[in-house]
């Protein structure tokens, strides 16, 4: 295959994917969906099987959103979106043993824009569990990553009442 069928490929598939964010952000689930399988089948990549788990689970169909996040790490394991929703879905099912796992993997990806999402989620999985300090270390380090966010700030400044 020439590197211009390559390349032209891989716009249309990127195409598909900002064309399936703007669907969601209308919630057009089903849509969307259709774009990130699309995307997929047009380049296969971690980032249309992670959005395409994330309409799956936003259509109720979490068994098929993890088994999707599990083949995006197959494809890029550098990626961190799909760990972190892969530990998100965990959390869901009641499985939050599991999920520790995940966010952990999801904080250590080496591509990973929204690396302050695993440290929130692992704030609220602590304050779940009755762990506010480790809670509290979560949302600080989310802070540090992600500054001026006022859900992170608010859970700093709640927590850190309850404490004293």
């Amino acid at each position: 295959m020439s590197q211009d069928v390559v390349n032209l490929s891989y716009r249309r598939a990127k195409a598909l994917i900002d064309d399936g964010l703007a669907l969601v952000f209308q919630g057009q689930y089903e849509q969307a969906r259709d774009n990130f399988k699309k995307s997929h089948g047009e380049h296969a990549s971690a980032d249309a099987l992670t959005y395409w788990g994330w309409m799956e689970y936003q259509l109720g169909n979490i068994e098929k959103a993890l088994i999707l996040c599990k083949r995006a790490i197959k494809v890029d394991p550098d990626f961190g979106n799909p760990y972190n929703d892969i530990g998100s879905y965990l959390v869901v099912l009641g499985r939050e043993d599991e999920a520790l796992e995940w966010f952990q993997k999801a904080i250590e990806a080496k591509r990973y824009e929204a690396r302050h999402y695993p440290h929130i989620n692992l704030g609220r999985l602590f304050l779940n569990r009755n762990l506010p300090m480790r809670a509290l270390q979560e949302f600080k380090k989310a802070n540090d990553l992600f500054p001026n966010d006022a859900t992170i700030q608010d859970a700093i400044r709640s927590i850190t009442e309850t404490l004293h």
